[in-house]
């Protein structure tokens, strides 16, 4: 028989409800036990839950004492991240948090740090590390028709001219879209040598930062993270250059699109590219033929973050997310605003 993971949520937003619940609904393994916010309405999504056995409340310490609970995720606005991971880390939690982690890379080692000393599971939701176009690129590097990688770029484009908003660092694309993009690059190629820096606002230069064009240089690699938020025409998604072709995927992954249009993981074509936003693959072979093909892009699913928080709590394998990436990626967003 299957051992099930009781989970609990703080939070029970928006993306708790877009990103979280759909894809944990699809796994038999993962029960919902008990969901705890500031606040507690009638919502459609709360009565189907507690229809199942979820249990409502607004009261964190019915988590903390609830002995069944297997691992607590939060899901709430970024700057209470720090302070709920360690209240249920010192309350003897696992922790599963949305991203971006913390602010600062001393929140961060605090945090890796106190999980450690009590053997608890603690790891960010990078979700984005099973983006249908990030799978995609992964797999074009490793079977070699690129060769030696000697530049890639991801982009993370939208057009909002007039979304411009005020708040501190950790409220801008910086921290918000640049902690999936450089999760990626730090999953594949590892902790960056150097960094360089070019965060803006473009929108209103009051506000917080809308537009950032950072390189992480490797011995060999200069990987380029990049979004922008007047991009009227995007950039491709990503382009990815090496000594024996170049690989280009101009869209991104269609989970998110999916969800927001009410497309759920289960239904049929959910996520799914069409052919015509198939990447293209250029590449010179032993022969020296020049080959160009298009490669179907690698489905992409956001619950494996689950199947793997599974796997490390039940059977003990390895984090998805090493500590040393969660320290690397927010080493790497802290020293953004430094002087």
């Amino acid at each position: 028989m299957t051992k099930k993971l009781n989970i609990a949520y703080v939070g029970f937003g928006k993306s708790t409800n877009r990103y979280h619940i759909p894809y944990v609904k699809e796994r038999e393994n993962i029960v919902i036990k008990r969901i705890v916010n500031r606040t507690l309405g009638k919502r459609p999504e709360q009565a189907e839950l507690e229809a199942n056995g979820t249990l409502f409340s607004t009261d964190i310490a019915d988590i903390i004492n609830d002995d069944s609970i297997d691992l607590v995720v939060i899901v709430t606005p970024a700057f209470a991240h720090y302070d709920y991971a360690k209240e249920l880390l010192s309350a003897g939690k696992n922790v599963l948090c949305d991203k971006p982690l913390v602010e600062t890379l001393e929140q961060a080692k605090e945090l890796v740090a106190l999980a450690k000393e009590k053997n608890l599971f603690f790891m960010p939701f990078q979700n984005r590390r099973f983006d249908s176009d990030f799978l995609t690129v992964k797999k074009v590097i490793e079977q070699g028709y690129l060769g030696d990688l000697v530049d890639i770029t991801v982009n993370m484009d939208h057009f909002r001219p007039n979304d411009a908003s005020q708040g501190g660092n950790f409220d801008g694309a910086w921290y918000g879209h640049g902690v999936h993009l450089v999760d990626q690059m730090v999953s594949l190629f590892g902790s960056p040598k150097e960094v360089q820096y070019d965060i803006r606002a473009t929108r209103d230069y009051d506000s917080v930062d809308d537009y950032f064009s950072v390189n992480l240089l490797y011995p060999n690699l200069r990987a380029t993270v990049a979004a922008t938020e007047v991009a009227a025409l995007p950039h491709p998604k990503w382009l990815v250059y090496g000594t024996k072709g170049t690989f280009i995927k101009m869209d991104v992954d269609q989970q998110e699109n999916d969800l927001k249009v009410g497309m759920f993981p289960g239904d049929e074509g959910f996520g799914q590219d069409s052919p015509a936003d198939f990447g293209q693959l250029t590449y010179f072979n032993q022969n020296g033929d020049r080959i160009v093909k298009h490669i179907p892009t690698v489905a992409g699913d956001y619950g494996r973050v689950y199947d793997s928080a599974y796997e490390s709590i039940i059977n003990g394998a390895d984090k998805l997310v090493s500590d040393e990436q969660i320290l690397a990626v927010i080493k790497t967003l802290e020293n953004g605003f430094s002087k």
